[in-house]
């Protein structure tokens, strides 16, 4: 069977728009591709002391089931220079960070993934892209879509301008 996943991409280290383009043509190894937002720039929201980011979002099509989708994301991300080993890092500088925000409408919160994500109505750089791609698709908890949930945070949730890549 077919899922739909969207999922969120960030880098802020190095050619961060190579390195997007990269994880998505691994991407395709887990699946069809099916939409990818513009690339947003945007400033660091928890840990400000680092380098801006460039984020997007993308709609996948797999029949991978979520746990070994997860898997491939974390060798994707590995395989591109990421190390998770790092705790002080783990809201720091990154090459790459892919995180699944939705899965169909899967409620799932397990020790290695919470489904939807849990974090995603609270951050720009996530909602501005996915409301260019799926502006309609419900957050299966908060039965809000993204257009909503994006104009819900007013002034809060940082920056998200799109980047032109010249």
């Amino acid at each position: 069977m077919e899922h739909t996943v969207h999922l969120s991409l960030g880098s802020n280290l190095g050619n961060r728009a190579e390195h997007l383009r990269t994880a998505l043509r691994h991407l395709e190894k887990c699946g069809e591709v099916s939409a990818v937002s513009s690339f947003y720039a945007t400033e660091p929201v928890e840990n400000i002391a680092q380098p801006d980011f460039l984020n997007c979002a993308a709609r996948l099509l797999t029949v991978l089931e979520p746990r070994e989708l997860l898997r491939n994301i974390l060798t994707i991300e590995r395989n591109m220079g990421r190390d998770r080993t790092l705790e002080a890092q783990a809201k720091g500088p990154r090459i790459i960070d892919i995180d699944i925000l939705l899965y169909d409408d899967l409620i799932l919160n397990a020790p290695e993934l919470h489904l939807p994500h849990p974090a995603m109505q609270f951050r720009r750089f996530v909602l501005a892209p996915m409301a260019e791609i799926a502006a309609g698709i419900c957050h299966p908890v908060l039965k809000q879509n993204m257009k909503e949930m994006l104009n819900a945070l007013g002034d809060s949730g940082g920056s998200a301008k799109v980047f032109h890549n010249d």
